[in-house]
């Protein structure tokens, strides 16, 4: 339960779980010893660290100190893709079932690919229509969980839809730069998300791969040194959990958050320009960013302005965003909604439902958001549909209820920022747990 109350102090942004996963599938396809620092610890970062040791890697963790329990690094010891068992389960990541797939397709041992929860019901007939081209086979259940492979993989000219999800693209980028063919080329049709195929460029290049795209069409394959025996990584904070922050402080601060790289990759950067446009007070020094209400001259909060935003290639911005427009003036437009239907819930039908026991009216007109804002948000009991971006924007907005808001099932934070309604609490929100 989160009760209405202003914000006030400052909190480091949680690391980003994009960024992570990342950073453990090059650990793993490197041939060597990589350290990564900051490393995040939500069910998505587990389950990556947990699949690549399924694939043959070595993970210890380094605490921060004798006395301390926070994990300040993790070393992982790797030979390549050598897999120890016949199964690796993605709990319920999407990136990790997209990504982790095609790099264990590079051994030539059969892995059974599993998961669970609302990952059971995404659609992975990607992997039937593309895996046959690579020399691999598969068997799915009509194109879902579980899939069972056999490798190896062998790098070919393919052409892919990128309109679904850019991680099957990432995956296959990250295979490919793994084998060291340069002879192989990825057309892709229609990419969405193209900042997160930015982040897996990134990475790879920060491991000694190199990968170069034309327009994000043609993505090629290009010789390089040998990758250095140990590399250091460091996690970047995440755009995406910290949008729900910086929501919060926008709308009941001013809170400063800090840890997040301003020339970051991250597709969820793209909050500042929404959280611009509904006019809210925002100073940015080095790796700080403090937030809140604006003000006039006589020290009167200046309402919030509605907006119009298009998520499609930021697709994750949809439920903070959500919780900001309840509190702006007139009727917001969110573009992209054909985006949400395979998330952990049909985030736009669970964006609708729970904002309406708060009062607030959404309309989904096509591939159209629109939030009816400004009218005030009742206290309520709401159900985080499993899905932990909706318990978030459901805490976020209660800040600014007429009473308490009663989250159930709000552990489902746990899958990407399970120190969420914790780091409300220091920065003065009143939370219950139970």
């Amino acid at each position: 339960t989160v009760y209405p109350n202003t914000l006030r102090g400052e909190q480091v942004a949680p690391a980003s779980k994009s960024s992570m996963q990342r950073a453990c599938a090059a650990a793993l396809l490197h041939h060597g010893t990589t350290r990564i620092f900051n490393p995040g610890h939500s069910n998505d970062d587990l389950a990556a660290m947990d699949v690549i040791q399924k694939l043959g890697a070595i993970v210890k963790a380094e605490d921060a100190s004798n006395e301390s329990k926070n994990v300040a690094s993790i070393i992982v010891h790797s030979d390549g893709v050598k897999p120890i068992g016949t199964s690796m389960n993605c709990g319920e990541s999407g990136l990790g079932i997209r990504m982790f797939t095609p790099i264990a397709a590079l051994s030539d041992q059969s892995i059974t690919i599993e998961g669970k929860g609302s990952l059971l019901k995404r659609p992975m007939h990607f992997f039937d229509t593309i895996f046959p081209k690579l020399g691999i086979e598969i068997q799915s259940q009509a194109g879902y969980l579980p899939i069972q492979i056999k490798g190896p993989l062998k790098p070919a000219n393919i052409e892919v839809d990128g309109s679904l999800s850019s991680q099957f693209l990432t995956g296959l980028l990250m295979a490919y730069a793994a084998t060291d063919s340069t002879n192989a080329v990825i057309e892709v049709q229609d990419l969405k998300s193209k900042p997160y195929i930015d982040l897996t460029l990134s990475v790879l290049n920060a491991f000694g791969w190199k990968v170069q795209h034309q327009d994000y069409k043609r993505f090629e394959f290009l010789a390089h040194p040998p990758l250095a025996a140990h590399i250091d990584y460091t996690v970047e904070g995440d755009w995406s959990g910290a949008a729900f922050l910086l929501v919060a402080g926008a709308i009941a601060g001013p809170i400063k958050v800090k840890g997040l790289q301003l020339d970051s990759t991250q597709a969820d950067k793209a909050v500042l320009q929404a959280l611009k446009a509904t006019g809210a007070s925002i100073e940015i020094k080095e790796h700080t960013i403090q937030i809140g209400p604006s003000k006039d001259s006589a020290g009167i909060t200046i309402p919030f302005n509605a907006f119009e935003f298009d998520a499609t290639d930021c697709p994750d911005l949809f439920p903070p965003l959500v919780a900001l427009a309840a509190v702006c003036d007139g009727v917001t437009t969110l573009h992209g909604v054909s985006r949400l239907a395979h998330k952990e819930s049909d985030r736009g039908v669970s964006l609708q439902t729970e904002f309406a026991k708060l009062g607030i009216q959404i309309d989904l007109v096509g591939d159209l958001m629109k939030i009816h804002g400004g009218v005030g948000i009742k206290s309520a009991s709401v159900f985080s549909q499993h899905d932990h971006r909706i318990a978030m924007a459901c805490g976020v907005a209660a800040l600014k209820a007429n009473g308490p808001v009663t989250i159930t099932g709000a552990d489902a934070i746990n899958k990407s920022y399970t120190n969420f309604f914790e780091h409300l609490g220091k920065l003065g929100a009143k939370c219950d747990i139970v």
